[in-house]
């Protein structure tokens, strides 16, 4: 039987994690989409700095959102003094660190997603009249759709289990910043805290799974909506 304190643990990652996805995903929509249909100067970089969160440990990104949103850090600041909005050692800052982390997951399922689009599609639309915006609203958000909920939950996925960033940026706060990864550590450093670490660690796999499962499932539904709509347009 889970404790009040365990639910409360659960409840603050799911909202973390959800909220991380809330913050990631139109800048993640973003990249994607240029990256996939546009070539620019730079874009090898920007793709490269995309991904970095991938390949850097975590505890690096979490020292460089201290640097740059904590309190006295240039973004930190500014947001503090002019909006009153502090995220460092918050649950805030807690979703802002896992959504880095978790962007690159989503930024490359996406990516992958409008890339296998045939381009014929979209140059019709714009013959039909259809402008950029209408393009991607109709045609290629529609048909990247797979992509995009497979990213959304990876990522939601990687906010539930992200570590490194969030006790660098935001430290271990019970009913704070303290998400299922923290408590699970918090835990194994507490005598006669095994036992909770335990539930606590089955939890975890149980909610990473069904993302996963929740994934697989939208997306088998999506693709076929997609082999649907092909077959109208082709008739």
């Amino acid at each position: 039987m889970l404790s009040r304190e365990e639910i409360d643990i659960i409840l603050l990652s799911l909202k973390v994690a959800l909220w991380s996805v809330a913050i990631s995903l139109p800048l993640a929509l973003l990249l994607a989409h240029g990256l996939a249909r546009y070539a620019f100067p730079g874009k090898s970089l920007l793709d490269a700095i995309v991904h970095l969160p991938l390949v850097l440990p975590p505890v690096v990104v979490g020292y460089a959102l201290l640097l740059l949103l904590g309190r006295r850090g240039p973004l930190g600041g500014l947001l503090e003094d002019w909006f009153g909005i502090v995220v460092a050692f918050r649950w805030t800052g807690a979703a802002v660190a896992c959504a880095v982390m978790g962007l690159p997951l989503m930024v490359r399922a996406m990516r992958l997603s409008i890339e296998a689009i045939d381009p014929k599609l979209e140059a019709a639309a714009q013959t039909l009249g259809a402008g950029r915006l209408g393009v991607f609203f109709t045609v290629t958000l529609p048909l990247a759709l797979p992509g995009i909920i497979t990213g959304v939950l990876l990522s939601f996925a990687r906010g539930l289990g992200e570590f490194g960033a969030t006790i660098t940026f935001v430290s271990s706060i019970p009913g704070e910043t303290q998400t299922l990864p923290l408590a699970i550590y918090a835990l194994t450093q507490t005598p006669g805290g095994d036992a909770a670490a335990l539930r606590l660690c089955v939890l975890s796999v149980v909610l990473s799974l069904a993302a996963l499962l929740l994934s697989e499932v939208l997306v088998r539904r999506a693709s076929r909506r997609m082999l649907g709509y092909d077959a109208v347009g082709r008739d």
